[in-house]
């Protein structure tokens, strides 16, 4: 035992204050911190939390980055390109993303009664009635922020939305109890409602409950002009343009209601699908991949040497795996196996070097591109997805690989130019989840920052 005294000045004087302690623990204790190097990482007791990054091309709104299109100073210039991640400065939780031909539209799985913002492009109504702000009865045709979009649903602080999709110039949201919605262009019924003829999209307050489906439905695809939706008992539905086959209803028509897709998936029970272009995907619970619609650029080579599949076919694809995931641009397709492992075809930039622009089946992207070394063996992908021309993949650590046309500097590499492997994008904090456009991307993250 050992008595410590020290002085101790008050206001009166010197106070000499003792206390009666153990010499062997604090002996113990600090023999301890010896052997232990003392550090601490800036943050370590903060909680991630959900921050919005986007980038590319600005100009239409699609960032939501007011000052970028209308700088709020005189000695600033308009940002027309932005090729890094950058924070979109928003209070919500945001659940999903997607990225149309120049607009966005993000949502939260929340009970409050906005739930869906939308920004970019609005001439046809695809983020919906955008009230100016001199005349109620006009709408904006540029969205330059983050704005609430209007859904007529019965009980809205009780119906949560699950996940939003954007086409060329139309949008679908997806809601937990109270099915599907869908806004903008419906010249070929891919807004699941009858066809107007000169129907005037701009300005246009119409919000479409779309019905029909033979149960819940989970997921939701918006391709140029079509849109696909997948429900819970594993059927697949479509409508709106089919001029490539690419609603897969076995004719090249418009459909203007959502019908079941037959073909090689009758009986098929689905857990995906996927498009973005003319050409749909759908990958079956039992990990085979099926696919319809354009196959101009050999999306479908390994089925039909003609450019268009009306009905879907099974893909015999070989030596891939189990397939998890697919991913349907305008001419590259990406699939992605039950061991994180990314196979690529069809025209463009693929990933594996200038040297391949063409395959007609899977080419496997080596995974020391994703990150995978003797340091770290066991990364894996976890996602893939998917733009107009080029790829996303997200690994099991969370972090972004992008590669493919990097259009007005929508890859976010710091650059405007192509991509030909996968680049890591600089992301501060894991990415959860991407959504690829045209132009511009978004990006879902756990950040600490």
């Amino acid at each position: 035992m050992a008595l410590i005294c020290a002085r101790v000045r008050v206001r009166s004087g010197v106070v000499l204050s003792c206390r009666l302690f153990s010499s062997v623990p604090i002996r113990r204790d600090r023999e301890a911190r010896q052997d232990v190097p003392l550090f601490r990482y800036v943050g370590e007791r903060r909680k991630p939390t959900d921050k919005v990054f986007v980038w590319g091309f600005s100009y239409t709104g699609a960032l939501g980055i007011p000052s970028f299109v209308v700088p709020n100073s005189g000695r600033k210039k308009p940002r027309k390109y932005q090729l890094t991640p950058y924070r979109l400065d928003t209070e919500q939780k945001i659940s999903s993303a997607a990225c149309g031909y120049g607009f966005t539209l993000l949502a939260s799985n929340t009970k409050d009664i906005t739930k869906v913002w939308g920004m970019g492009l609005n001439k046809d109504s695809q983020l919906g009635f955008q009230r100016t702000q001199h005349n109620r009865h006009k709408s904006y045709e540029y969205v330059l922020e983050p704005s609430p979009v209007s859904l007529p649903l019965a009980n809205p602080q009780e119906t949560r939305v699950l996940q939003v999709s954007c086409g060329r110039a139309h949008s679908l949201v997806l809601t937990d109890s109270e099915g599907v919605f869908s806004m903008g262009n419906n010249a070929h019924g891919q807004c699941g409602r009858k066809i107007i003829e000169d129907e005037v999209y701009s300005g246009s307050h119409v919000v479409h409950k779309i019905d029909g489906f033979d149960s819940r439905v989970i997921q939701v695809v918006c391709g140029q002009d079509h849109s696909l939706f997948l429900t819970e008992s594993g059927s697949v539905y479509a409508c709106g343009w089919g001029a490539d086959g690419q609603t897969g209803l076995g004719h090249h028509n418009k459909a203007a209601l959502p019908v079941r897709v037959g073909g090689d998936l009758d009986g098929v029970k689905v857990q995906q699908v996927s498009t973005y272009g003319d050409c749909s995907l759908a990958v079956s619970e039992d990990g085979h991949v099926f696919g319809w619609g354009n196959s101009e650029y050999l999306q479908l080579a390994s089925v039909t040497e003609t450019t268009q599949v009306s009905s879907p076919r099974l893909l015999p694809l070989k030596g891939i795996g189990k397939v998890k995931q697919a991913a349907c641009g305008g001419t590259q397709v990406a699939v992605l196996n039950e061991d994180g492992e990314v196979f690529v075809w069809g025209y463009g930039i693929l990933g594996k070097g200038p040297n391949l622009s063409e395959a007609e089946t899977p080419e496997k992207v080596p995974a020391t591109l994703f990150g995978k070394s003797e340091f770290n063996p066991t990364v894996k992908v976890s996602h893939i997805r998917c733009g107009l021309n080029h790829f996303a993949a997200i690994t099991d650590r969370g972090e972004l690989f992008v590669w493919g046309k990097n259009v007005r500097g929508c890859l976010g590499i710091g650059k405007r130019d192509d991509q030909y492997f996968p680049w890591r994008v600089t992301v501060p904090g894991h990415v959860v989840d991407v959504a690829c456009g045209v132009d511009h991307m978004v990006a879902l993250v756990k950040s600490l920052i």
